[in-house]
């Protein structure tokens, strides 16, 4: 009788070990199928022929999306194991901007081959450190297969912020919206010294009315107010602009006073003072020769008091008033001015000149524009128009999108193809990497491979192509040495994918195949959800 079946046949040992082993399996089993489920229902959405998400929040609100981060954002997520995708498309989306939906996706198709190896037997570790060696590998083989790109060569810069359209809402508006992405990012930095590109710098306004064929790029500065005068000047040629930091307004006391007033006399004389108190601050600022006033917007009081205003109608000054706090920055930068925070420092020197400021009708609203700086700052302004709220916002999105391609561009400056060609090429690599190994290694690397082939997969079902027939013939390209091999959905089939120009940043891919990785390693990890709520 050997020792196990006497243990077996005490029934108290072996079972104790199999209920200590089977927690963490059921814990594993749970946290890969809630990570599964949500990958599985942004799966859809991936692609040009991705369908899109309408999401009710609950305040009734409405958004109409395919961007995988905004998707993932808004879905009220409970499993933990699933708010860690969450996690993982956000990081994508501040890393690089685009692919947020294929790395939530990449990441789904690994679990699923994890679940696969577990129940081979390989432990979580093996499993975890095999897919970080693969993902380091798939890099390499990525970045070794990249085309160097210049940031002079318009056209290629072009073709990414296409492809990153294209699978948008806004797709048949790319015509319009590429050129005005490239030339923003292209007007805010030095290509030759800068690697980095402050998004910040474009400032994007939404107006509705129109359509997105109408939006626009403005080199200068858009306030989202219309002109502050009642009957004073709506254009200014030749402005000087002064932007302050205090009211135009009658002072208030520090503390909640009340001022009793018992009769004319002394009422007439509150006026007064009141009257020349904002007349001498009018005449101050028309004496240093500004014609354009921005003020900051003010907590505790008016920025700017009715009398205030008929005066500079009088004077013929321009009048912006409220703007907000967080622009301040923004706006000192694109004018090279400074703020000004009390009346005495009001002079001429600390105003800046303009070709012109004035103030534009956009659908049904009216907001300023300021063109033709002196001394221009590195920012510009886009105003985007759409004909509802919905459209207005997921062109935002969008075009936010095109200019995170653009700046990764920057960031890395390599390009790869499109349409599921990278993915194949290095699935076909590391199958043949993994067969020069040993152990569980290989097995762990081919999975690993496996899994990668479910963006080309999603990409052809999406598109209503036989997803296994198309996947089948884009390897045997592959094989056949045709590395930009890709499914080229326009015409349902494969073709070279570098002629049909879908190209996207080598940061995009690289970044998405790391932290997918590394999402799946840490949810691998998990063999016990601990809560900590006391009921």
């Amino acid at each position: 009788m050997t020792y196990a079946s006497a243990a077996g046949s005490k029934g108290g040992a072996q079972g104790l070990m199999k209920s200590k082993n089977s927690k963490p399996e059921e814990i594993r089993k749970s946290n890969i199928q809630a990570a599964k489920a949500l990958s599985d229902a942004v799966r859809t959405s991936l692609g040009p022929r991705g369908m899109d998400k309408m999401i009710q929040d609950a305040k009734g609100e409405v958004t109409i999306t395919n961007d995988g981060a905004t998707i993932l954002n808004q879905m009220n997520v409970v499993h933990p194991a699933a708010k860690m995708l969450v996690e993982l498309s956000k990081a994508q989306d501040i890393e690089a901007g685009d692919g947020t939906t294929s790395v939530v996706v990449m990441a789904g198709s690994l679990l699923d081959a994890a679940d696969k190896l577990l129940q081979k037997g390989i432990h979580p570790t093996t499993i975890s450190e095999s897919f970080q060696r693969a993902a380091v590998k798939s890099a390499e083989i990525l970045t070794a297969m990249a085309i160097p790109l210049d940031l002079s060569d318009r056209e290629s810069l072009l073709k990414a912020a296409n492809t990153s359209l294209c699978s948008k809402v806004v797709s048949q508006n790319s015509a319009e919206l590429s050129p005005i992405a490239v030339d923003a990012v292209m007007k805010i930095i030095d290509p030759a010294r800068e690697n980095n590109v402050n998004l910040k710098d474009i400032k994007i306004i939404k107006k509705l009315g129109g359509t997105v064929d109408d939006t626009e790029l403005v080199d200068g500065i858009v306030f989202e107010q219309k002109a502050a005068n009642i009957n004073g000047p709506k254009k200014c040629e030749k402005a000087k602009i002064g932007f302050i930091q205090f009211c135009v307004s009658p002072p208030k006391t520090d503390m909640d006073n009340q001022v009793v007033v018992s009769d004319y006399s002394a009422m007439d004389r509150v006026l007064r003072e009141e009257r020349a108190y904002i007349l001498n601050i009018v005449k101050q600022i028309k004496k240093a020769g500004c014609n354009v006033l921005l003020i900051q917007k003010s907590i505790l009081r008016d920025a700017l008091s009715d009398l205030a205003t008929h005066f500079f109608d009088k004077m013929k000054i321009m009048v912006i008033k409220d703007i907000e706090r967080e622009d301040v920055e923004f706006l000192c930068k694109t004018l090279c001015c400074r703020p000004i925070a009390s009346l005495d420092h009001f002079t001429s020197e600390n105003l800046v000149g303009a070709e012109m400021v004035e103030e534009i009708q956009t659908g049904s609203s009216k907001c300023v524009k300021i063109t033709g700086m002196a001394t221009p700052g590195k920012t510009c302004s886009i105003i985007i128009r759409g004909s509802n709220k919905l459209m207005l916002e997921e062109a935002d999105r969008s075009l936010h999108d095109a200019l995170c391609v653009i700046r990764c561009l920057v960031k890395k400056r390599f390009l790869i193809a499109g349409g599921g060609a990278p993915e194949t090429e290095i699935s076909r690599e590391l199958m043949l990497y993994a067969n020069g190994l040993t152990g569980a290694d290989a097995y762990c690397f081919k999975a690993f491979a496996e899994a990668l082939e479910i963006i080309p997969y999603t990409l052809a079902e999406n598109a209503g192509l036989n997803p296994i027939g198309t996947v089948t013939e884009l390897r045997n390209k592959h094989a056949q040495g045709e590395k930009t091999a890709g499914i080229n959905v326009r015409k349902g089939a494969i073709t070279n994918i570098l002629e049909e120009n879908v190209v996207q940043p080598l940061l995009v891919s690289t970044s998405a195949i790391t932290l997918a990785s590394e999402t799946v390693r840490s949810i691998l990890k998990i063999d016990d959800i601990v809560n900590t709520i006391r009921g």
